[in-house]
Formats: structure tokens, C-alpha cells, sequence
């Protein structure tokens, strides 16, 4: 009887599994349009300005050209949650689009879900083999530790060496008869009082907020957030911080377990504390972040912030009255270095920006398309949007891009509106020749009181090559699981500290908790990767 039951269990779940691979299969059979198209899924991770894809011209005649319709699904909030269930589930999109949009761990954790790239480059990948050539770095970038492509990266060329840069309204200085900061300190000072006076002149000494950050996600810092103050201690980090990993002469370390990191904490619960800080700045999002420091009219509304470059973070109203300035010490007498987040890299290039599933019912058809994304006339659309309405070809092929067609808007806005922007895979060929939109042009003016941090830079011991380390998928998953547990602690905590304290008691107990859950583990296997690549390179 036992095993009676025993052929009956095997032979059910035996029916069950056929039933399942018959339905995977039905959801692979190629579709095609009347017109001959190969009718494609895609998924796309964007930014909350952008319109809908139907509406992008670039778009529609780079699906014409490679003879697909792909029906996008557009995801604006949210990501890593919608992510983990669809991985789980094994039901993927054909195409998926967006800064590191499936990471290495994902690839490592979810083996066989997604395409191996490699081989449909070499034969319908003229534009990435042209990118790899011409910028080695990128297939780096692509490549695996057991050489497989499962993520393709980007490189975009004109963008400065940092993203995010600190403004203050030196208007309200003028109004207050008070000067640039040059330490934390005299930031304290005018922040206070930019809080108990009129600073706008308004008549209203209420509706000023000194300071105000970029929501702060879970999984790390990103732009525009106060961890570019570690740099006032002489950390040097990388893409706005990410998940604390950094380089010292040399050495991989964690600024979330160092002293330096809690000074920079206790610094912000002390601004926090004394209201000196947007009190929503943890409940807010980015439209509201943008919204608000834009203020009323002429009347400006945030002192202190942080984002890419005037006009972008403030409009055109009240853009004119705040200046980029130097980083700052943490105080009067620190007589160490002063650095600040160099993301060149993390800026011109980008990894796994676009990914192909390995159940794609037509993958040539998809690897068609893809290519097209890195014909460089393309992508150049891909950041600034369409040739007409955005950018202008002259007769010598090179090209301008122009102006918003709304003069309300600034250029930055104009570009994030109108395309997948910094958000896209794209190939901009240093052979392209581009003028750039006063923005961009702005950008560099306003990047020089940085200049000097980075003059003294050394870039080669100094700054972590996080995106250029392939680790091989045990590393990989072993890495992941560690980083998981420790960023939800180690985020849920910063927020904590920095609006209710508690950091110097908490302090002790908490990196032994951090130490617990792994962390030197994860710097042992990277200091490995790190001192290959060194020796690669």
C-alpha cells in the first residue's frame, strides 16, 4: 500500500510539472503583429517625471527598425519589492531596463532565468562590440567572473565628477549679513539662523527650512543625501555612499562601523534636534524634495541642500540666488584631509542596465532592439530625448540640444520629462560631436569649488571600483545575504539616530551586532576582488 501511494504521489506531481512546463511554454510561443512585428514584453524602471513610453518618438522608430512591438510595463516606485516577488515567482518580462535593474546577486541567486549574452552579441551586436572596443571599461563592466554577459552597462561621457553638489541661498546670507560656511560649525550657526529669522524677507519668519536631503532609501545612500559629509572627515565615498563600502590607502572598509560615520550622525541629530532639518525629510518623496525647494514665486523656501546643478534643484525662480560651495571641515581645527563622493564613474558608466530573459520568445528579435539602444545617434536620445523636439542634427552631423519648449522649465527637468535620461542604456561615442544644453554647460562652473578635493585625489588607492569588481556567484550570494540583513539595520538605524539620538550609547552594541551578522566577511572577499583588479589594471 505504501508504495502504491508512492507511485500515486510521483505520478501526480509528475502530471503537475508537465502541466506547468505545457503553460511555460504556451506563455513563450513567438507572437507576432499583422504587420510582421515580433510582438515583445518589456519592463522599464524610470523616473517619476518621465512621460509615457507611447509618447517618446525615438522610441516607436527604433521598434520599427527592429521589427518589434514591445508592450512596456513602467515601474516608477518601488522596484526592489516588485523585483523579489517576480524573481520568485520565475515570471520575467522579455526585456528588462533600468540602472543596475537585475544586479550580479540577482543574476548569481536566479541562475538560468535570465540570458547569457555573450553569443547574440557577436552576431547581432555591432553597436556593443563598437562600445566595448572603444570603451573597454564597459565590457568589464558586462563581463562575469566565468565570462558570461548576463547585464549590459552604459557610458554616457559628459557627465563631472560628482553628482551631487551642496547649494547655499546666498541671498539669505547677504540678508543676514552672514558668509559661506567653511565647517560644520559655522553651518550650525547659519542654519539657526536662517530658522529664527526672516532669511527669505518675506515678512515670514516661519517659512523658512534650513536644510533639507534626498529621501534615504533602505537599501543604502544614494545623491543628494548628507553622506557626502563623511567627506569633511576625509572619506572619500563613491556613488553618494551606497552601502558604506569604501577605499583607504588601499583598504576596503565600512564607513557604517566608523567612527567617522557616527560623528557625521551625531552632527545631523544635532541639526535635526534643534528643527534645523525638513522634519519630513525621512516621510517625503523625490517630486516633493524637488517641489519644495523651488519655493513660492521669488520667495525661496530651503537654505541648505543638496542636489545635480541649480536650475534642476531649484527652477528658474529662485535658482540665481544660491552658489555651490567647497566642502566643508568638521570643524575649525581639523587639519586632515577633506574629501567628497566621486562618482565619475558611477556617473559615465552604468551596470545591468538592461537584461534578457532566457525563456525571451524570440531573442534575436530582442538582441535587435537592444542593439539599437547603442547606435550612438540613438542613445544620444535616449538621454536628451527625441531629434526635433530635444536635440537638433545639423548638416555636419554633429548636434545641439536644445532648449525646453516650455520656458518655465529648466533644461534638467525638460530631459528627465522626455526620455528614459540617465535611467537608459546608451553608447554616447566620445566621436559624437554634441553641444550641450546650459545645464550641462552650468554644471562645470559649478562643479570648480569641488575641483580641489579631487586634485589631491588619489584615484587609485582612494576611490572603490565597486562597479568594476565581478565576484563569482558564491561571493556573490554569500555577499548578498550579508548585505540584506546589515543594511536593514544599518539604515533603519540611521534614520533613528538622526531624529531621536542615541548614537554614542547604541554605538558599542551596534557594531557588534553589524560584526555579527557578517560584515568582515563581506570586506575579506572584496579586499580579494579589489587587489585582483589592481593588479589587472
Amino acid at each position: 500500500m505504501k508504495k502504491l501511494i508512492n507511485v500515486f504521489l510521483l505520478s501526480a506531481l509528475m502530471i503537475l510539472l508537465l502541466a506547468a512546463c505545457s503553460n511555460d511554454e504556451a506563455s513563450k510561443e513567438k507572437q507576432e503583429t499583422e504587420d510582421g512585428k515580433v510582438v515583445l514584453s518589456g519592463l522599464i524602471t524610470k523616473h517619476p517625471l518621465t512621460k509615457d513610453l507611447a509618447d517618446m518618438e525615438w522610441l516607436q522608430e527604433v521598434e520599427d527598425r527592429a521589427g518589434v512591438e514591445i508592450k512596456w510595463e513602467e515601474v516608477t516606485a518601488d522596484w526592489d519589492q516588485k523585483k523579489g516577488a517576480m524573481l520568485a515567482g520565475g515570471d520575467i518580462p522579455d526585456i528588462l531596463i533600468g540602472p543596475n535593474v537585475i544586479t550580479d546577486a540577482d543574476f548569481a541567486k536566479f541562475t538560468g532565468l535570465f540570458e547569457d549574452l555573450a553569443p547574440l552579441i557577436e552576431d547581432h551586436g555591432p553597436n556593443i562590440q563598437a562600445m566595448f572596443e572603444q570603451q573597454p571599461d564597459t565590457k568589464v563592466l558586462a563581463t562575469q567572473d566565468d565570462g558570461a554577459i548576463f547585464g549590459l552597462p552604459k557610458y554616457q561621457r559628459f557627465w563631472p565628477q560628482t553628482a551631487t553638489m551642496q547649494f547655499i541661498n546666498k541671498q539669505w546670507l547677504d540678508n543676514l549679513g552672514l558668509e559661506v560656511p567653511t565647517n560644520w560649525d559655522e553651518l550650525f550657526e547659519v542654519l539657526m539662523a536662517f530658522k529664527e529669522e526672516d532669511a527669505n524677507g518675506n515678512g515670514d519668519p516661519n517659512d523658512e527650512i534650513p536644510m533639507d536631503f534626498s529621501p534615504v532609501g533602505t537599501g543604502g545612500f544614494g545623491f543628494f543625501q548628507p553622506s557626502v559629509l563623511l567627506g569633511s572627515t576625509g572619506i572619500t565615498i563613491t556613488g553618494g555612499g551606497g552601502q558604506g563600502y569604501f577605499l583607504e590607502d588601499g583598504e576596503v572598509k565600512n564607513f557604517f562601523v566608523d567612527e567617522r560615520y557616527k560623528e557625521v550622525v551625531a552632527f545631523l541629530n544635532k541639526l535635526y534636534s534643534n528643527g534645523l532639518i525638513n522634519q519630513e525629510v525621512f516621510t517625503q518623496d523625490y517630486t516633493k524634495y524637488q517641489s519644495v525647494a523651488r519655493g513660492s514665486g521669488k520667495d525661496a523656501t530651503v537654505g541648505y541642500t543638496y542636489g545635480w546643478e541649480s536650475m534642476d534643484r531649484f527652477g528658474l525662480n529662485v535658482s540665481d540666488q544660491y552658489v555651490s560651495f567647497a566642502p566643508m571641515k568638521k570643524s575649525a581645527d581639523y587639519n586632515g584631509e577633506i574629501s567628497w563622493s566621486y562618482d565619475y564613474n558611477s556617473l559615465n558608466y552604468g551596470v545591468n542596465m538592461v537584461a534578457l530573459s532566457s525563456g525571451a520568445s524570440d531573442k534575436e528579435a530582442a538582441m535587435k532592439f537592444i542593439n539599437e539602444l547603442y547606435n550612438p545617434e540613438v542613445s544620444l536620445q535616449v538621454l536628451f530625448g527625441s531629434l526635433g523636439p530635444n536635440i537638433e542634427k545639423a548638416d555636419d552631423g554633429s548636434y545641439k540640444i536644445l532648449p525646453p519648449k516650455d520656458e518655465e522649465m529648466d533644461p534638467g527637468t525638460w530631459k528627465w520629462t522626455s526620455t528614459w535620461a540617465d535611467n537608459g542604456p546608451m553608447f554616447i561615442s566620445d566621436e559624437l560631436q554634441v553641444e550641450l544644453g546650459t545645464d550641462m554647460q552650468a554644471v562645470g562652473a559649478q562643479q570648480e569649488p569641488f575641483d580641489k578635493a579631487f586634485e589631491t585625489l588619489d584615484k587609485e588607492n582612494d576611490v572603490f571600483p565597486g562597479m568594476f569588481l565581478k565576484y563569482s556567484d558564491a561571493d556573490n550570494n554569500q555577499m548578498s545575504l550579508i548585505n540584506t540583513d546589515f543594511m536593514n539595520l544599518a539604515m533603519a538605524k540611521f534614520s533613528e539616530w538622526v531624529t531621536e539620538g542615541g548614537i554614542e550609547e547604541q554605538w558599542g552594541g551596534y557594531v557588534k551586532e553589524v560584526e555579527a551578522i557578517g560584515l568582515q566577511t563581506n570586506l575579506d572577499i572584496i579586499q580579494g576582488y579589489y587587489d585582483d583588479y589592481k593588479s589587472n589594471h
